[in-house]
């Protein structure tokens, strides 16, 4: 029986569907309040916004599972959806953001100032450019388990959400694609990446950055235009 590539998307038999939601916007980073030496922000007003946007979006889909990171912006953006559902957040250190080393807590600073070592930086596609990053076999290997505990944990025919970071995302897309290291770097605050992980263990890349959902707060909304 040919396949009917026109008919609408429905999840393959034994596949689990990972909602990848890069987390809200958050404040700068407080000078003296790492967690494991990372940069642990709040949500600003504008992330708070965004965290509501993703739960009024997602709520519909009845995820099996909420996954966050140990970083507080992640668990503040999951908070509207875990309250809808009524469930609590699995912690997954697995899927923290990258650590940058030198430049952690000061990325943003560092591009802005044109850093000599940027071009560097996006040249080679490799976060351990950056001085005392963390080594980039390590954080693809970590990404990489993380992914599978929660595709392990969510259990097939059924969907998770999983509220981490740009990196992340990042390199969950370039693991499921095979592209460049940095081809999927620019995911926005509170934006959904959907993955499938198939029966067979493939991982596949179903859409990416979808932001449909902000279109309906409207300092967002304006915000984003142009």
């Amino acid at each position: 029986m040919a396949r009917d590539f026109q008919r609408p998307f429905a999840r393959p038999a034994g596949a689990v569907e990972v909602l990848l939601v890069r987390h809200g916007s958050a404040a700068a980073a407080e000078a003296g309040a790492p967690l494991d030496g990372h940069a642990d922000p709040s949500l600003t007003l504008d992330g708070r916004a965004q965290a509501e946007a993703v739960c009024a979006r997602l709520a519909a889909e009845s995820p099996a599972r909420l996954f966050v990171t140990p970083m507080r912006r992640t668990a503040e953006t999951a908070a509207p959806l875990a309250a809808r559902l009524a469930v609590a957040p699995t912690v997954v250190p697995q899927l923290r953001e990258v650590h940058l080393g030198s430049w952690e807590g000061a990325f943003a600073d560092r591009l802005a100032a044109r850093d000599a070592l940027v071009r560097e930086l996006f040249a080679a596609q490799r976060w351990d450019v950056i001085p005392h990053a963390e080594p980039d076999d390590r954080f693809r290997a970590r990404v990489r388990d993380g992914l599978e505990h929660v595709a392990r944990e969510t259990g097939p025919d059924a969907a998770a959400v999983a509220v981490v970071h740009g990196g992340v995302i990042a390199e969950a897309c370039r693991q499921a694609t095979g592209s460049e290291p940095f081809a999927f770097l620019y995911a926005e605050n509170g934006s959904i990446t959907r993955l499938l992980r198939l029966a067979s263990g493939r991982w596949a890349l179903r859409g990416f950055n979808d932001v449909a959902h902000l279109a309906g707060v409207p300092h967002l909304a304006a915000g984003r235009a142009g």
